[in-house]
Order: C-alpha cells, then sequence, then structure tokens
C-alpha cells in the first residue's frame, strides 16, 4: 500500500470484523481500518483473569488494557459492541501452558463459559499517525525479548516484549513525541539507539 491511507468511520471498523467472521478477510489487521485502535487479544479462564489483570495493572506500558469482558461474553461491550471475539479475527494462536500449539481462524470450541477476554492495546494502532508523521512504514515491525524483567503476578511473568522500528534519529524524536499521545497502545519509546 502506497501513500498515506485514509482513517475510517467507525462502521467500516465494523464491516471489517463482518468480513472477519464471514472468512472474507485472513490477512493482517494492520492497516485494515486505519486510525483505529488495534488490539492483542488474550483469553483465560476465570481462574486466572485476575493474576492477568494485575500482570498487567503492574505492567501498564507493556500491557495496556483497553477492555475486559464479563465471565464468558465473547463481545467487548466498551471497545467493539457488537464484535465476537470467538470469530472477529483473521487468525488466534492457541497457547497452552505458555507454549504456542495451533493456529485456527475460530475459536468458538475453545471458548468456555468461565472464558474472560483482555483486549491489550497494541503499537500498530499508531503506524497510520506515525506515517501521517512523514515517517515510512517499516517493511518489518520486529517484536524482541529484553532483559529487562515485568513485575510479576501469580503466574504471570517474564521479560518485557518490545516492538522495533528502524529509523532515523531525527524520525526517532517525532515518533516519541506522536507515540507519547498514545498511552493505551504501550506510548513512546522505552529506548531509542543501539
Amino acid at each position: 500500500m502506497s501513500g498515506a491511507a485514509t482513517p475510517q468511520p467507525e462502521n467500516a471498523a465494523r464491516a471489517a470484523r463482518l468480513e472477519m467472521r464471514a472468512g472474507r478477510w485472513t490477512g493482517p489487521t494492520q492497516w485494515r481500518v486505519p486510525g483505529h485502535v488495534q488490539c492483542n487479544l488474550v483469553v483465560l479462564p476465570r481462574a486466572e483473569a485476575f493474576d492477568f489483570l494485575v500482570y498487567c495493572q503492574r505492567n501498564p506500558k507493556a500491557c495496556p488494557v483497553i477492555d475486559i469482558t464479563d465471565v464468558g461474553d465473547p463481545e467487548p461491550r466498551h471497545a467493539a459492541p457488537g464484535a465476537d471475539l470467538r470469530t472477529d479475527l483473521p487468525k488466534y494462536a492457541i497457547y497452552r501452558d505458555g507454549k504456542r500449539e495451533e493456529d485456527v481462524t475460530d475459536i468458538t470450541t475453545q471458548w468456555q463459559r468461565d472464558s474472560v477476554a483482555f483486549l491489550i492495546g497494541s503499537s500498530l494502532t499508531f503506524d497510520y499517525a506515525l506515517e501521517r508523521a512523514g515517517i515510512p512504514r517499516s517493511p518489518e515491525v520486529w517484536v524482541l525479548n529484553t532483559t529487562v524483567p515485568t513485575r510479576s503476578a501469580g503466574p504471570f511473568a517474564g521479560p518485557l516484549v518490545v516492538t522495533m522500528r528502524w529509523m532515523t534519529p531525527e524520525q526517532a524524536i517525532t515518533a516519541t513525541q506522536l507515540t507519547a499521545r498514545f498511552p493505551a497502545n504501550h506510548g513512546a519509546p522505552v529506548h531509542i539507539g543501539d
């Protein structure tokens, strides 16, 4: 895609979710509906949800919570009313015991009566704003494990995971000023440089 994308109205986001639900869109969601919040999805049993919420609260830059569903309810009533988190994403990575087991296009059979979904803000949200500020799209967005520990809560612990984008020092200054306006999507960089 060349040139800056145009932000889409809310009904465009709803239409995109319906396309994914119907299996007509199976690709990445980045740039699908520019100007809208991008999220990562975490679904846990109720017994683990409180510890995860505490983990997010202790690590707000790493895990900015956009919405939490009621127990057993797949609809994120605050962030995307009418959405069904079991079907409205193009792909789901299923993890068990901390290991990625499979990728599926629907989690209806995995969803349980005690499931709680967390929508965690994603740095993909500010890609549109970066491009509008003159910072070209990175051919790749790297996801890296750092040696910086996060603050644990129950079974949830580990190193800080960050995204990295290539840019000039001048672009990094602009990006820092811009991304600081997106605290619900990780905000400003945690590090600039080597």
